[in-house]
């Protein structure tokens, strides 16, 4: 059955968003979904964000249907906005940041832990089928909306962060699958998907605003999240093109460290007035502290807001305690805890770790985004020691709604700028809270009718670890080296071989595979080969543990082979190890299965 629409859907760290657009049209014409969803128990209410939040209610509150959907019946947990709302009471029954597990490294995304430290009498779910939860939600809104156009049979479009490496990919691929998507969906990066929304609010006149030469930031910054993303204006047969060209790390930096700051803010008001909150109420007020920040910092928002926690313990039961803030102090408190002026130079403020550490999710030591953004511009400089001076600016995530927080951002940037042009918001409409399933429906309607196209690739250089060959030392591991395997840039869809020398790999018995990355050694190409590199240059992922089947045309358990890479239309990567005197080939996905597919 031919498509009739593109669907883009914006998985998000804090909101989840579904866009479309019908694909019969000369113009394209975005829309939003609005999403049925409970907005308290027994209330369904249509939204146009599905807060990605879950709650795992009782036995009891799921026997009187208070969870149930149009397309739902007997269900004992809640999505989207009471789920979001069920936070602050019920934090030990509630996951939120399902898509920060996903790259987590230090954990099985794939076992239920979630919600984390929560009680044994709670089901827990894993990062995966949480993420799947919310895309099945999002399914269903559709169908419900669209009987006659079931989404298998439509174009869709899903959105990642950037910074999601290969493991995180695939994972969001099983729950996109697992969640009833079609086989055929393509992902895009976040920070394209953004720019790719304003590209469609503006039509051809981005060509008027922008040089040959110039370089967008698009700066991301969402409830869970920061994503950095460059891209160059190029030119091709004498017309404007865009090219990605460096993409930030996975930043775990944004409203929710907010939150939690407004939070700690209150709690010794709070305590002024002699009230102990206990862990319980700590947790609920970062919740509620939320809605306090999104009001405060709103245009026309109030000058004052009462915060309040629920009442527990012997003295406080059936009660609640508040502490009101204002406008002004809040702005300033976020403004400067988070985009404190610094210059280029500067760097993220690194903590001496602790022995033990919690394992929770890897948040920034250091919450001064302004430092991490301008390591990031040095980081991908054009020359050693110097830094891209972004000649505009697009701004998006809820949090940079606030006015306050995007002029103190645009003007540490501008001070940077040393003489060059300044950096300059870029002019037109552009929606920050749904910009991202906007843009990646517009996305998917340009490339079915042969629009333009963002230049991109995989936004990483990607290496094997090779043990060298040599004499034993006692107590040392043999000298290892990186061969670099997938360029940056390399295209979706293409594969290449690289011409190395033969590698010996093991067959038959359980070994380690060990794989790198780099986000900033943009020049080396497949077949070169690493001895040693600086830190921070190369970042290695999860090793893969796994046997692979013994070759039945040969004896020696070491098979000579070389190397094939490819990175499919969905922007896995897939690496083949193929053997130089037998028909014998490999698979070395870069993924966290316990057992590698020959």
């Amino acid at each position: 059955m031919t498509a009739k629409y593109i669907l883009g859907i914006d998985l998000g760290t804090t909101n989840s968003v579904l866009s479309y657009a019908a694909l019969d049209t000369e113009a394209a014409d975005v829309k939003l979904l609005d999403i049925p969803q409970l907005v308290s128990a027994s209330t369904i209410e249509s939204r146009t964000s599905l807060p990605s939040f879950t709650y795992l209610g009782t036995v009891d509150e799921g026997r009187d249907g208070a969870f149930n959907l149009p397309w739902a019946e007997a269900r004992t947990f809640a999505v989207g906005r009471f789920a979001q709302y069920r936070a602050a009471e019920a934090p030990d029954r509630t996951i939120g940041a399902a898509k920060s597990w996903l790259c987590h490294q230090r954990v099985d995304r794939r076992q239920p832990i979630l919600p984390w430290n929560a009680p044994d009498e709670v089901d827990k779910i894993s990062p995966v089928t949480a993420s799947q939860v919310y895309l099945e939600h999002l399914v269903a809104a559709w169908e419900d909306a669209f009987p006659d156009a079931p989404i298998s049979d439509q174009q869709v479009v899903l959105t990642v962060p950037a910074s999601f490496d290969p493991v995180a990919r695939e994972l969001t691929r099983e729950a996109a699958t697992a969640a009833g998507l079609p086989a055929g969906f393509v992902l895009l990066e976040e920070p394209q998907a953004a720019l790719y929304a304003w590209l469609a609010t503006t039509g051809d006149d981005w060509r008027k605003m922008l040089k040959v030469n110039e370089t967008v930031l698009v700066c991301d910054i969402g409830g869970g999240t920061t994503d950095l993303t460059l891209v160059r204006v190029t030119e091709e047969a004498g017309t404007l093109a865009l090219e990605r060209v460096a993409v930030g790390n996975h930043l775990l930096v944004g409203g929710d460290n907010m939150d939690l700051t407004l939070a700690h803010m209150v709690a010794t008001e709070f305590d002024k007035q002699g009230v102990k909150l206990n862990p319980w109420q700590s947790v609920s007020l970062w919740h509620s502290c939320r809605a306090a920040k999104e009001s405060l910092l709103a245009e026309g928002g109030p000058e004052k807001q009462s915060i309040s926690v629920l009442g527990r313990g012997s003295k406080l039961i059936g009660g609640t305690v508040s502490v009101e803030v204002d406008r002004q102090s809040v702005a300033n408190l976020l403004v400067d805890g988070f985009l404190p002026p610094c210059s280029a130079a500067d760097r993220p403020q690194k903590q001496r770790a602790s022995g033990f550490q919690e394992i929770g999710l890897p948040f920034e030591s250091d919450p001064g985004i302004t430092r991490h953004l301008a390591a990031f511009l040095a980081a991908h400089g054009e020359a050693t020691g110097s830094s891209i001076f972004p000649t505009h600016v697009l701004f998006n995530g809820g949090v940079l709604k606030a006015d306050t927080l995007r002029s103190r951002l645009l003007e540490v940037m501008r001070q940077w700028c040393e003489g060059n042009q300044p950096t300059n918001p870029l002019e037109g409409v552009h929606d920050l809270d749904h910009a991202v399933s906007r843009g990646a429906a517009y996305y998917g309607w340009a490339k079915d009718q042969g629009g333009m196209r963002i230049r991109g690739g995989v936004a990483r250089s990607y290496y094997v670890g090779i043990e060298t060959a040599g004499l034993a030392i006692p107590g040392a591991p043999r000298p290892l080296r990186a061969l670099c395997v997938v360029p940056f840039g390399m295209e979706e869809g293409t594969q290449c071989d690289v011409p190395s020398g033969e590698v010996g790999l093991v067959l038959g018995e359980p070994v380690q595979f060990r794989f790198f990355s780099s986000a900033i050694r943009k020049s080396d190409r497949p077949s070169d080969v690493l001895n040693a590199w600086e830190e921070g240059e190369l970042v290695e992922s999860v090793p893969l543990e796994a046997t692979l089947p013994a070759d039945a045309d040969v004896e020696d358990a070491h098979v000579p082979v070389t190397f094939q890479s490819r990175v499919t239309e969905l922007g896995m990567l897939e690496l083949w190890c193929v053997s130089t005197n037998t028909p014998g080939r490999w698979k070395l996905e870069f993924s966290v299965r316990e057992e590698t597919e020959s």
